[in-house]
């Protein structure tokens, strides 16, 4: 009893230490002045009319909307199968392989990339996209094998024995009976591998090109050149993005369901 008063003090300023500077940065990007200050000199919204009409900010923004979601299916495309194959088997070498998945959490990011540039790039030459894109599918590996596989096992196996029993092909039987088990897994899965992948930045700093720049390394890019409140804008405006986007997601699935496997 007498540790909750710590443990809610602690809680307090832990709250605080998050919620504080996104507040100030909210604030700052519906100032009137020119500068990035605190408190803001009275109100406009003027940044936000330049953060959408700056065509590096929008160009980037597309670009890493496309990065995040092509990256995310092609890891739904090759972690559901390897979840299944851990979950549904039984071999020597299960946990090597469940290691092997979650190597790239191990892995510093940094080093992924190096490696990556190194061996695709420079020895190889092969495109700065192609091998940014390769680079995002390892690391949101670890998301799509654990988590679905989290969700396989605390399903309900004598549903698909009894689907099976009952005449359903494999395929039906994935398709009607372990794909809508595996929902809460897929969608929590999805959410996680797609927020990892947008707001990547080591494996998009090695890896970008002139070509193609993804959004976080454009705003990184213009805090170091301008010190204006566009920059606070355009985080106020994916701030609020990722705020409806978790709206829906408790709406139509609910957090409980989502991300309920992945401490399992």
């Amino acid at each position: 009893m007498r540790t909750r008063p710590v443990l809610l003090s602690l809680a307090v300023v832990g709250y605080l230490v998050m919620i504080v500077p996104i507040v100030f940065v909210v604030l700052t990007s519906f100032t009137a002045g020119r500068s990035l200050a605190f408190p803001p000199s009275g109100f406009s919204l003027q940044w936000f009319e330049k953060a959408l009409s700056y065509a590096p900010f929008m160009d980037s923004l597309v670009s890493s909307l496309l990065l995040a979601v092509v990256a995310t299916v092609l890891a739904l495309l090759l972690g559901v199968p390897a979840a299944l194959a851990i979950a549904r088997s039984r071999f020597a070498a299960k946990g090597a392989v469940q290691t092997f998945f979650a190597s790239p959490l191990i892995v510093p990011e940094l080093v992924i990339g190096l490696a990556l540039y190194q061996q695709l790039v420079i020895a190889l030459r092969a495109d700065t996209f192609w091998v940014l894109l390769l680079g995002h599918v390892v690391i949101l590996m670890p998301y799509t094998v654990r988590v679905t596989g989290s969700t396989l096992v605390l399903s309900d196996l004598s549903i698909e024995d009894a689907a099976r029993g009952l005449g359903a092909t494999p395929l039906h039987t994935f398709r009607t009976v372990t794909l809508p088990l595996m929902r809460p897994g897929l969608i929590s899965a999805a959410l996680l591998s797609f927020i990892t992948s947008f707001n990547n930045v080591p494996l998009s700093l090695l890896l970008q090109s002139r070509d193609f720049s993804t959004f976080p390394i454009t705003m990184l890019d213009y805090v170091q050149q301008s010190y204006d409140p566009m920059i606070a804008a355009m985080s106020t405006l994916i701030m609020a993005g990722t705020v409806v986007i978790a709206i829906l997601a408790e709406r139509t699935v609910g957090f409980a369901k989502i991300f309920g496997g992945i401490n399992s």
